[in-house]
């Protein structure tokens, strides 16, 4: 028993630097709720190695601890990008902790960041993109708005949650655009093709309102019962649609999103401007698809020359 508590009072003691970290985090900084979640869950995975290793506050920390504990969430089977986020995470942390005088030295300034594993995201060709586009049945008020919805997200790049999130207010139709709400709450304002306007208004005109029953619904894409359509409602919809069109690929909503970043860098799209209708914050974010385009070129080549 009385282990239990001694191991309490080392938990608890290295939790208040964390807590006031959060709250620094969420109150000077802003970050949003799922932004603060990951470093919750990250920090508190750390502050359960330090407990069990009997280490009782941030003063015995030194860079051999940080090894460890990276070796150790190594060891359990975390991925390379998991490792790196890990890293992130505590240098943020251990800044803080010098900034307001928790701890004289940082453990972190001698510890390296492992180096990013670059995975190229699974992208359509403009093919697979017209038949994924082509299987919603326009005859049904719900084909239609499948149509609308897949049109919407070519033409703009929307991640999933932002699409779901669009209301009324946020169409521009008439002039061409629409806006959004990104992460961190930044807006951004998203050109958008005449086709996919076209099948926005037959569906806004034709279907929405035979759908709505609630007058307070504000949301642009709805489910049958005239509620606001899920990310969950949205991925499960993509998958039949996908098996339907005939795609031997794993396909989930940011797919699109993938493509619609490809395909314009491939047709002479300025890098920058792409990072800005995705609204990446880091143009570095964007340069993977510039990999994919050149990956798509080498195997056109190796498939199409005779000495390939």
């Amino acid at each position: 028993m009385k282990e239990r508590s001694n191991d309490y009072n080392i938990s608890q003691c290295l939790q208040d630097s964390v807590i006031e970290y959060l709250n620094y985090l969420k109150v000077e900084r802003g970050l949003t709720e799922n932004t603060l979640i990951s470093y919750r869950q990250e920090l508190k995975q750390f502050n359960y190695y330090l407990t069990k290793h009997k280490i009782i506050n941030f003063y015995q920390v030194d860079r051999f601890v940080i090894m460890d504990y990276l070796k150790s969430i190594q060891h359990s089977g975390k991925s390379e990008n998991s490792i790196i986020h890990s890293v992130s995470t505590l240098r943020k942390f251990f800044l803080f902790l010098k900034q307001e005088n928790i701890i004289q030295n940082n453990p972190m300034l001698k510890i390296d960041t492992p180096k990013k594993a670059q995975h190229l995201p699974q992208v359509l060709s403009i093919d697979e993109v017209d038949r994924l586009l082509a299987v919603p049945d326009i005859k049904t008020d719900l084909g239609i708005r499948d149509r609308a919805l897949l049109e919407t997200m070519y033409a703009t790049g929307l991640r999933v949650s932002e699409l779901v999130n669009l209301t009324g207010d946020n169409l521009h139709l008439d002039m061409g655009f629409i806006q959004t709400l990104g992460k961190g709450n930044k807006e951004r304002i998203i050109p958008i093709g005449d086709v996919a306007i076209d099948w926005l208004n037959i569906y806004l005109k034709q279907v929405r309102n035979k759908l709505v029953k609630d007058s307070n619904e504000k949301h642009v894409f709805v489910n049958a019962h005239g509620r606001q359509l899920t990310r969950q409602g949205v991925w499960k919809n993509l998958k039949q649609q996908v098996r339907a069109a005939g795609i031997n690929k794993n396909v989930t909503p940011h797919t699109l999103r993938h493509s619609f970043a490809t395909h314009l860098l491939e047709n002479g799209a300025d890098l920058r401007i792409v990072q800005e209708l995705l609204g990446h914050a880091d143009v570095s974010t964007t340069q993977i698809y510039t990999h994919i385009s050149k990956k798509r070129l080498q195997d056109i080549y190796n498939k199409a020359h005779p000495r390939a």
